[in-house]
């Protein structure tokens, strides 16, 4: 058992911290584009969604600036552990 963790370490690792991407994107998604609907998850409306997670498109809404701070945290996590599977693999 511990052999097939080892072996597929980086599929687990990115498996386990994938999960709640969906959740923290839906959420992030709905706040730029101002909407409760659950459609808004299989929209193609990107170029907003970028502006605001680079940028600062509402700056008086306290609610979309922790949900960026937060995504643009677990983005960076995410591109981490991709930087760290390219150079140790």
């Amino acid at each position: 058992m511990i052999d097939l963790i080892k072996e597929h370490f980086w599929l687990i690792l990115f498996f386990i911290w994938g999960l709640p991407l969906s959740y923290y994107r839906s959420n992030f998604r709905k706040i730029i584009y101002q909407t409760e609907d659950w459609k808004i998850n299989f929209k193609p409306l990107f170029i907003k969604e970028i502006k605001g997670l680079f940028g600062n498109i509402y700056p008086g809404n306290l609610r979309y600036i922790k949900a960026r701070d937060f995504y643009r945290l677990y983005l960076s996590i995410y591109t981490v552990l991709f930087l760290l599977y390219y150079f140790y693999n």
